[in-house]
């Protein structure tokens, strides 16, 4: 399990990030005078080199919202044009994508790190330009929601898999939905039904709740506490619960641990939601105490999972039931080994997974568990201090990526395998990347005593 660091500061990693900062700015440039944009979004890198990958369009925003949050963690404008041009020149077919799950990514990253810095004041506050902002976090958020699927006491955005199929990552979709709905969206169906966006939101965090993730109780008594699939299969005509699956990872019943730290991340941020919510909004879904009851559950059920099946230095292997592990002996009581013959490990979900971790603790603390919250927090942070050094900080110049050893689609071969290596390694990912930036900004915030970051503050 993670040896946790009690002592470590978020100041204690100022001197790390001013050097992570400067390597990501150069990262942002080579990427944006190189990357030949006629191939589609650059996905992943290939000997260093940013290339693209045909399966959905879910990184584009991640490309430009990086650009966005170096902008607003370094004041360099040059930054902020390139993130605010590109969002206006090739975002908009995302807004209307109604063909993907992933408008939490991508237009969160752009329009709504966009005006998220208007209402800070860190960029001129202009009418037509929030409006145009608002509007497309608007119709995102109910393209989003139209992926719908009912079920039994409930329902889900359904994944691009087709209706029958519940992904865990799309929990940080539901931000798409959220903000939405508080910007005052109504959206419609035929004979003008107005759909709730907020409830389709809790329906589908319950659902996620419920199905894609393993307390070791009840229908699942048979597994262990905090476990997650991928993907959760229902019977799109009766609305009955089949099985677990998954695509990334191993299998249904061992835990990709991207897809866990996407539940780790979409729970905490969505329980700092909840509290700018009025009691009496949350009366016809259950009320807040049940809604914080069974997002908080979950939250605290992966993060623990996270802690007890990653090795000591907080970076996990790219599936807890990958095949090969047991070569590597006692993986879990030494430091990851990104240049094993065995099996990939996966960074960019220590990434994503950090700032799940560094979230919950800070919420339970304010809740008064100063205990488990400062678990958390310190968990967070010592990710976060260890991804923030080689071998895992790309500091090489001719490197396009800024977080090594990420790994996308392990089942299906798509990463890149070095000459001389038995696995793949060594190369970044938009996403990774992206929540690299996101966690590092986190912090520095902190650090700074700057306005709390979080996905609701272009409200």
């Amino acid at each position: 399990m993670i040896n946790i660091d009690f002592n470590l500061q978020p100041s204690d990693l100022t001197a790390k990030l001013a050097t992570f900062w400067e390597l990501s700015g150069k990262k942002i440039h080579a990427i944006e005078n190189n990357y030949d944009v006629s191939k589609g979004s650059p996905v992943f890198t290939r000997k260093g080199e940013y290339t693209t990958r045909g399966w959905t369009e879910w990184t584009q925003g991640f490309q430009f919202g990086s650009a966005i949050l170096q902008f607003d963690a370094t004041g360099d404008e040059q930054f902020l044009e390139i993130g605010r041009k590109n969002t206006l020149k090739v975002m908009a077919p995302h807004v209307s994508h109604i063909g993907v799950h992933d408008h939490g990514f991508n237009n969160i990253s752009t329009y709504g790190n966009l005006l998220r810095l208007m209402r800070e004041g860190k960029i001129t506050f202009n009418e037509w330009e929030k409006n145009f902002y608002e509007l497309a976090l608007k119709i995102s958020g109910a393209v989003q929601a139209s992926r719908w699927t009912p079920i039994k006491n409930g329902g889900y955005i359904h994944s691009f898999n087709g209706a029958h199929s519940l992904f865990v990552d799309t929990i940080r979709s539901c931000r798409a939905l959220v903000l939405s709905h508080r910007l005052g969206h109504v959206f419609q169906a035929e004979n003008d039904i107005k759909i709730n966006l907020l409830d389709r939101a809790l329906q589908h965090i319950k659902a996620t709740a419920d199905y894609s993730v393993f307390y070791g109780e009840g229908r699942d008594s048979y597994d262990i506490w905090g476990r997650t699939a991928h993907e959760s299969v229902f019977n799109v005509k009766d609305g009955n619960f089949r099985c677990p699956n998954s695509q990334q990872g191993y299998t249904g019943f061992s835990t990709w641990t991207r897809g866990l730290a996407w539940a780790m991340c979409g729970f905490p941020e969505e329980l700092e939601f909840l509290e700018t919510l009025d009691d009496s909004e949350l009366e016809a879904f259950g009320g807040r105490a049940n809604i914080e009851k069974y997002m908080l559950k979950a939250a605290q059920a992966t993060c623990d999972f996270y802690l007890e099946h990653t090795p000591i230095d907080g970076v996990p292997y790219w599936d807890t039931g990958a095949p090969n592990l047991y070569k590597l002996g006692d993986y879990l009581g030494q430091k990851a080994n990104p240049y094993n013959d065995y099996e990939p490990v996966d960074a960019s979900a220590a990434a994503i997974g950090s700032q799940g971790l560094l979230r919950l603790g800070r919420y339970l603390m304010r809740k008064g568990d100063t205990e488990n919250g400062r678990k958390y927090w310190q968990t967070g942070l010592t990710v976060l201090n260890t991804l923030l050094d080689e071998p895992y900080l790309s500091t090489k110049e001719n490197h396009q990526g800024l977080l090594l050893h990420s790994i996308y689609h392990q089942p299906n071969g798509w990463d890149y395998v070095p000459e001389g290596s038995r696995i793949a390694n060594g190369e970044s990912s938009m996403w990774g990347d992206y929540h690299f930036r996101e966690v590092a900004l986190y912090v520095q915030k902190l650090i700074n005593q700057e306005p709390y970051y979080t996905f609701y503050n272009c409200l």
